[in-house]
C-alpha cells in the first residue's frame, strides 16, 4: 500500500490541522516538562506535569490506529481486541469502503516497501498522515501520536479542553504554523480550514485568487499567487 490517498486527505486538512495541533502543543506546553498516561478501557487520556502531578489536561481518547516495526504493519483500532469502541475507527472504515480506499477497510495494512529505510522517521511521519487524515474524515481534532516502546506508535484522536479555532487565533498563530507547512494545494487547505472550523468562506473574484474567512471574531483574507500558493494573508478582528 502506498497510502497516497491517506496523504491526500491529511494535506487537505493541512492548515486547519496544524493549528489544533498548535493549540495543543500551546496547552501540554503550559505544563511545563511532563507526561502522558492512557487507559483506553477507562477512557481517559492525561497529560500532568512533572513538577505537579495535580495539574494535568484531561481528554477523551479515541485510538486509531497502531504502528509496529516488527510485523512492519499498521492495525485499525476495530480489528484490536482493546482497541477504541466509540465507532470513530468505524467512521474511517466506513469512509473507505464509499470512496474505495482499501487503506481504511482492511483491519492490518502492511507497510510499503519502500519503507525499509529510516523505519523510525517512516512510522513517525506516516503516524501524523494517519492523523491529519483522521481529521479531515471525521472533523474532531487534535491527535496524538504516542510511542509506546521498540519504535511502534499509536495515534489516537482527543476531545480536549482545548478552545474553538476562532478566526481571530488563526491570525495569530498562522505566520508560525505556516513556515512549516507545504500544501500541495493551498486553495483546498484554505478552504477546508473554513469547513473544519465551522466559518463562513467567500471567494473574492471569479480567478479564485483571494478568499476571505470569517466568523464572529474577525475576517482573513487569503491571497494566491499564479501558483495558487498563499502569497498574504490579512486580518481584520472585532466581528465580521
Amino acid at each position: 500500500m502506498s497510502f497516497e490517498t491517506l496523504r491526500a486527505l491529511a494535506d487537505r486538512a493541512a492548515i486547519f490541522t496544524a493549528l489544533r495541533q498548535d493549540q495543543l502543543a500551546t496547552a501540554t506546553g503550559s505544563l511545563g516538562e511532563h507526561r502522558w498516561d492512557v487507559d483506553l478501557a477507562a477512557g481517559t487520556f492525561t497529560f500532568a506535569s512533572n513538577d505537579d502531578p495535580a495539574t494535568t489536561i484531561d481528554a477523551i481518547p479515541h485510538l486509531l490506529t497502531s504502528i509496529a516495526p516488527g510485523p512492519r504493519s499498521l492495525v485499525w483500532s476495530w480489528a484490536l481486541p482493546q482497541g477504541d469502541r466509540t465507532g470513530v475507527t468505524d467512521e474511517l472504515r466506513a469512509y473507505g469502503e464509499q470512496h474505495g480506499i482499501p487503506e481504511l477497510t482492511q483491519g492490518e495494512v502492511p507497510f510499503p516497501d519502500d519503507a525499509a529505510d529510516g523505519i523510525d522517521d517512516w512510522i513517525a511521519e506516516i503516524a501524523h498522515v494517519i492523523g491529519g487524515a483522521a481529521v479531515e474524515i471525521t472533523g474532531r481534532s487534535p491527535y496524538y501520536s504516542a510511542p509506546f516502546g521498540g519504535g511502534s506508535r499509536a495515534v489516537l484522536l482527543l476531545d480536549a479542553p482545548l478552545p474553538p479555532l476562532t478566526v481571530a487565533a488563526a491570525l495569530a498563530a498562522l505566520p508560525r504554523v505556516l513556515t512549516e507547512l507545504a500544501p500541495t494545494d493551498p486553495r483546498s487547505s484554505v478552504w477546508d480550514l473554513a469547513r473544519l472550523a465551522g466559518w463562513r468562506l467567500a471567494w473574492l473574484d471569479d480567478e479564485f485568487s483571494a478568499a476571505e474567512v470569517s466568523d464572529t471574531t474577525g475576517a482573513a483574507t487569503f491571497r494566491f499567487d499564479q501558483y495558487a500558493r498563499i502569497s498574504g494573508i490579512s486580518g481584520a478582528l472585532g466581528g465580521a
